[in-house]
């Protein structure tokens, strides 16, 4: 008995040991180096200031990101500061949401004071979403052709950043989000999309469409988190937000956002179940570092040029303003096809301008034609 039990104890101390120093090692492993190459946090859209700094506090050791999301804050210049030098404090970089015209003066003043921390703003979100669902706020409200969509569509974007002053401040990252479109999206002059996980989108589908956009356009990508109800609890559970965590990641994303609010942006939705999958998470990227894998060897299905089509489904509209055409059908099923041929590997891209060159190793036209550099 007495050799029994000293087997036992010798057995339980090693799984102590290890599980103290694999503790250890996670925590110990500041997310600024493990995090090297991309950003990942949370976007907070709710105004409670001590609700913010509790999320900032808890997300700081496996995070490095923050969304000051909230325009109660972003539109107070006295919270704004506050919150920025919480977060900063703190070891996180971060982005400012805002809807409303830039002040010189306190731009020049956020980059002198927190450095290049301050990543840039994120400036409204789903301007194309908007349009393909006919929103009221939408941009083009009718077109000639699929061109004239597509240029109104840029024209009348850029000319919005011109009025709210973000063509003084080129030199921070120009931000949305979105769930169509993406091209579109880069070509009114944002510097980085994120494509939405959210509700029963194809993750991958999302992907090649605005990771194919950011490529040809030397832009950068992300992808958000967001709601898959419109109700509580609003947010997938936890194991699937660390699957999609984990899918922007091999992708390739450069950011990676979790957002966190209710319909009312009055109260967070995130639960420890979330909290341990942005937990887990860094420790799947502690054992499994990224190298340039996701880069090699990819194929771009290209698009006819304009062609402004959702990709929701066999319904979705071209630019909201035409029902599906006589390509929809045919486009999609060749989609589908090489999305399970290839996943992680498989661009979506236009016919604008495009320079066959070796940034792919085979591009697929729509209409059957394939090229290999």
């Amino acid at each position: 008995m007495t050799k029994l039990r000293y087997i036992v104890g010798f057995l339980v101390a090693i799984l102590l040991i290890s599980a103290i120093v694999s503790y250890g090692f996670l925590v110990n492993n500041n997310s600024s180096d493990v995090f090297k190459d991309f950003f990942v946090g949370v976007d907070v859209a709710y105004e409670n200031m001590e609700d913010n700094k509790e999320l900032i506090d808890k997300i700081s050791p496996y995070s490095n990101l923050f969304v000051i999301g909230c325009t109660g804050i972003t539109h107070n210049e006295s919270k704004l500061n506050e919150i920025c030098q919480y977060a900063y404090d703190k070891g996180l970089s971060f982005i400012v949401f805002t809807d409303r015209r830039l002040q010189y003066q306190w731009v020049e003043q956020a980059k002198i004071r927190w450095g290049e921390r301050f990543l840039g703003f994120y400036f409204w979100d789903e301007n194309a979403g908007m349009q393909i669902d006919l929103s009221m706020l939408l941009p083009v409200m009718e077109a000639d052709n699929y061109t004239d969509a597509a240029n109104r569509f840029v024209e009348r974007l850029k000319q919005s950043f011109v009025f709210m002053n973000y063509s003084s401040f080129e030199d921070r990252p120009l931000f949305t989000s979105d769930y169509v479109l993406y091209w579109f999206d880069y070509l009114t002059g944002y510097d980085v999309v994120l494509t939405q996980f959210g509700w029963n989108y194809s993750r991958q589908l999302n992907v090649a469409l605005v990771r194919g956009a950011a490529t040809i356009l030397n832009k950068q990508w992300g992808a958000i988190i967001t709601w898959t109800y419109d109700s509580p609890p609003y947010i997938e559970s936890g194991p699937e937000l660390y699957e999609d965590l984990v899918v922007a990641y091999e992708n390739g994303a450069k950011y990676i956002v979790v957002f966190d609010s209710d319909k009312n942006y009055t109260q967070g939705i995130l639960k420890e179940e979330h909290f341990k999958a942005l937990r887990d998470f860094k420790q799947f990227v502690i054992e499994n570092p990224r190298g340039e894998e996701y880069n090699h060897d990819r194929l771009a299905f290209v698009l006819p040029k304009d062609y402004g089509y959702g990709f929701r489904g066999p319904n979705d509209k071209i630019w909201g303003l035409w029902e599906a055409d006589d390509l929809t059908a045919e486009i999609s099923h060749k989609l589908g096809i090489l999305l399970e041929e290839h996943g992680k590997k498989l661009d979506i891209i236009y016919n604008d301008k495009l320079e066959l060159d070796s940034t792919y190793s085979k591009y697929i036209f729509w209409n059957n034609t394939v090229y290999v550099p």
